[in-house]
């Protein structure tokens, strides 16, 4: 993989990612903020605002307008919210390269956010936190960010609760955009079939080159005062117990953890033939799917497992993954094992990077939370690195008791009787 690396007169970074074997570019405009950049009276609004940009500019002032030009010619456009970053993105033949380029700049620095759009949208966002509500495979990750974090912004659903989606006003996401979509605090990158670098810089430093100068607001810090398992139980009359259990852990700048605990959650579920997906489905039967949960941001990190069950297996369930995780912590893992997650790991890393959209991904969002990139090759490498001794010091560092998390959604009411086998 192959990046320059550039800065405007503004501030805002630029990466260019030339690809010679495809016809696609994609152009993604990232900005760091997001959910744990918010307060208890905004939480949802980077997701409100990403939502709004689509709804019209002085240029493009319909949201029919807005979609309508990258349809024409068979793109394809999307934006994201997470907990730290927010996107948008193009993806389209590299002979639309400058229209990609003009359309991301457009929605990003020159949006209407039309009053009656926001009155309108508020209804779609409202109605998109009721479908997580009903999907209990979306809404058991949900809950379990509460119970890591609390009521704190890390612990905040990324749309926002509906009491507060309510009462958003434009006035408070103008300001909010004002206030973080500076270019000090985003990140573009190109990546594809380029047909050079040259033209490509110039028309972003045209076009982007206009984002405004400034500071912005930073995110609080997470605060971790847990002493002893937590849990949350949602009764819910489903026809299977959904749940994920896993420990606090690591962090994207910690590398001397990330990469053992990356090997150790793919060890444990990261694959059909790893433990998790073995001993529960494969044995036993109790599930369709079930597999490891692992998350890493720039001061927080779990590493778990997670699995949709049958009812009246949730707590066998639950004690099936602890015992593997008890086992991983008392050494119980051979060298094929390792080996078998490394190369997995190493595997799906290079599937996951094979057009233009996947390579922007991987590179902007390393750039924009990390401050540094890594070629996949040097991941690598890391990965390799791993020793045995760093799994055992891993495992013993992060599984414990203290800092155990548990969510479930099923027919479920008793939570002690879940706190009695919340233990490692």
């Amino acid at each position: 993989m192959e990046f320059k690396k550039y800065k405007l007169k503004n501030g805002l970074r630029v990466i260019l990612a030339p690809t010679d074997n495809t016809a696609t570019a994609t152009v993604l405009f990232l900005v760091a903020t997001g959910s744990k950049y918010e307060n208890s009276q905004n939480n949802g609004i980077s997701h409100f605002l990403e939502h709004l940009a689509f709804k019209g500019t002085k240029k493009r002032p319909t949201p029919k307008q807005i979609t309508a030009e990258i349809d024409a010619i068979g793109g394809e456009v999307n934006a994201f919210t997470g907990e730290e970053y927010t996107g948008y993105w193009v993806r389209l033949d590299s002979q639309h390269l400058s229209l990609g380029l003009d359309f991301i700049a457009d929605i990003v620095l020159h949006s209407l956010l039309p009053p009656k759009e926001v009155k309108k949208e508020r209804g779609v966002i409202l109605e998109e936190i009721n479908m997580y509500e009903d999907q209990p495979m979306s809404k058991v990750e949900i809950d379990f960010t509460r119970v890591l974090y609390g009521d704190q912004p890390a612990g905040y659903p990324i749309a926002g609760s509906k009491e507060v989606i309510k009462k958003i006003s434009r006035q408070q996401i103008v300001a909010y955009w004002q206030r973080q979509y500076t270019a000090a605090n985003s990140l573009l990158v190109v990546a594809g079939n380029l047909g050079g670098g040259k033209k490509v810089l110039a028309e972003a430093n045209a076009l982007f080159g206009r984002l405004k100068q400034g500071g912005h607001q930073s995110k609080l810090p997470v605060k971790n005062s847990q002493q002893k398992p937590a849990l949350k139980i949602s009764f819910k009359e489903t026809e299977q117990t959904h749940l994920l259990v896993g420990f606090k852990g690591g962090n994207l700048f910690n590398d001397q953890d990330k990469y053992p605990l990356s090997i150790l959650a793919s060890l444990m579920g990261g694959y059909m033939s790893a433990r998790l997906f073995q001993e529960i489905r494969e044995k036993r039967g109790w599930a369709y799917y079930v597999h490891g949960y692992i998350d890493f941001l720039t001061d927080s990190g779990v590493v778990g497992g997670q699995a949709g069950v049958l009812n009246s297996r949730a707590k066998e369930s639950i004690g099936l993954i602890l015992r593997e995780f008890r086992k991983i912590k008392e050494g119980r893992f051979s060298q094929k094992e390792v080996a078998m997650a490394k190369n997995n790991m190493i595997g799906r890393m290079a599937l996951s990077l094979e057009n233009s959209q996947q390579i922007a991904g991987f590179l902007g969002k390393t750039a924009l939370l990390e401050g540094k990139i890594l070629t996949p090759q040097q991941i690598f490498d890391k990965i390799k690195a791993v020793k045995t001794a760093d799994l055992r010091r891993v495992a013993k560092k992060y599984f414990i008791n203290r800092g155990l998390n548990l969510a479930l959604i099923g027919p479920h009411q008793n939570e002690e009787s879940f706190k009695k086998i919340l233990k490692i």
